[in-house]
């Protein structure tokens, strides 16, 4: 049996410190006159907290199931049924064209920046175009995590590095309700990244690299990619039957493949490159379809001019707004011809001699 490694997770806080923590969300002078209701809550906030209890709310796992006496949460159930269904919908040939379009942005005008990112604009772009070309459009404007109450995507754990079936699809690490990692959009994201024939990303780059945003969703579509479907299989997130799983031969599912993709990527003074590189190239291991080398676009707005006037220089540059169409173009094009099945057709069915 493979040795489970221990000794890097902190102590548990002492009540000193989650108080503090806890009370960190109610220091506006309006809560003050129910300083009392607050301490109470805070009271089972702590016992929680110290019982553990991840789902509070849980059924057995019923037929279909390896252990089909296992206590799911029922939270989990109901993102998987809703991922279900929309891969039915998904695969429905009588059912219209979806494309995702994501807007990897962390700027908008309802919160600091007070302004929209140009990212948003380009994805108006090719929505006129989709549109036009009666495909349903599905906008994911991940911005919104900056500017919404209480909307969050928490970072992946990385449950896959310690044994592929360990990760669940769709991931089972959220909600936590003992460490108040509730209210995840995930679940809402993966049901729409299930119900999409294509997914078109339009982002800026931020220090050579993706936004945080978007950056947050690829970490937590791993489990997309390999993902156990199955999380009775391993109790739960027990890590020694999770590896022997794995070492006993693991198929790494790609629960996304056969969809398209496009991207705009764009900036103003370094990084387009290899941002746009590190998006095709995650989006290829998924197994999706490119739409061509028209649907690959990164461009340079306002190369190393003033931040101030950056939406003029976009304003200016009718031709990246017209290369920003032409990704939709090749993306509603690549779609077509994939619920055709002649997109299908050209694809080799290959057997991978390094599955992971």
């Amino acid at each position: 049996m493979i040795k489970v490694r221990k000794g890097q997770a902190p102590a548990p806080l002492g009540r000193a410190e989650f108080s503090a923590r806890f009370g960190a969300a109610w220091v506006d002078p309006a809560f003050g006159d129910e300083a009392p209701s607050i301490a109470r809550l805070e009271e089972i906030a702590w016992n929680i907290y110290v019982v553990g209890r991840k789902a509070p709310f849980t059924r057995k796992a019923g037929p279909g199931y390896v252990d089909p006496e296992y206590d799911l949460s029922i939270e989990w159930l109901a993102t998987k049924e809703a991922i279900d269904q929309a891969r039915r919908q998904w695969a429905e040939q009588a059912s219209p064209s979806r494309v995702l379009l994501i807007c990897g942005s962390a700027r908008n005008d309802g919160t600091c920046p007070g302004e929209m990112s140009k990212s948003f604009r380009l994805l108006g772009l090719a929505q006129e175009v989709l549109e036009q070309a009666a495909i349903q459009v599905d906008v994911l404007d991940l911005s919104h995590l900056t500017s919404e109450y209480g909307r969050n995507i928490y970072p992946c754990k990385g449950c896959v590095s310690t044994a592929m079936p360990l990760c669940h699809w769709p991931c089972s690490c959220y909600p936590n309700h003992t460490l108040n990692q509730t209210n995840d959009w995930m679940a809402e994201i993966y049901q729409r990244w299930t119900a999409a024939h294509a997914v078109i990303i339009v982002t800026p780059v931020y220090w050579y690299q993706s936004p945080s945003p978007l950056k947050l969703m690829i970490d937590r579509l791993v489990c997309a990619d390999g993902g156990n479907p199955d999380p009775t299989s391993t109790s739960g997130k027990t890590a020694s039957k999770a590896k022997a799983l794995e070492v006993a031969g693991w198929d790494y599912p790609k629960h996304l493949a056969g969809r398209v993709y496009g991207l705009i990527v764009h900036g103003d003074v370094a990084g387009l490159d290899d941002a746009r590189r590190a998006l095709a190239d995650w989006l290829d291991w998924m197994g999706f379809i490119d739409a061509g080398a028209a649907a690959r676009l990164d461009r340079y707005i306002g190369y190393y001019e003033p931040y101030a006037s950056s939406h003029e220089a976009l304003d200016k540059d009718e031709a990246v707004q017209e290369e920003a169409r032409n990704v939709a173009r090749a993306v509603a094009k690549a779609v077509q011809e994939l619920r055709a099945g002649r997109l299908q057709a050209v694809q080799p069915a290959l057997s991978r001699p390094r599955p992971k």
